[in-house]
């Protein structure tokens, strides 16, 4: 297969393909990519029912859900001492492989 970039030479799997490749080696319980081999609490099963009978089933938008966009400007912009808007300067990732 042809180069198509030399500068993807540097990337490397995600942490979490390669937490599941060293917890299978090791027989170790994976929980860094949602196969665990037992039940979940019953109490969560519980809310997860509860959520599901709700009305809001739709994923957030790509750059995060407004009100965590939003949580997390407030919080940042008192911790840097500046003003941050959620809207322009928060763009929220799945994971450090997708930022």
């Amino acid at each position: 297969m042809p180069k198509l970039s030399r500068r993807i030479e540097n990337f490397t799997d995600s942490v979490i393909r390669r937490m599941t490749r060293i917890a299978n080696s090791f027989g170790a319980i994976n929980l860094s990519q949602g196969f665990p081999d037992f039940d979940p609490p019953i109490e969560l099963k519980n809310a997860l029912c509860e959520v599901a009978a709700g009305s809001i089933h739709q994923y957030a938008v790509t750059w995060g859900a407004k009100n965590f966009r939003e949580a997390l400007a407030k919080k940042q912009s008192k911790f840097m001492g500046i003003p941050i808007d959620p809207e322009t300067q928060i763009v929220v990732t799945c994971g450090s492989t997708e930022a």
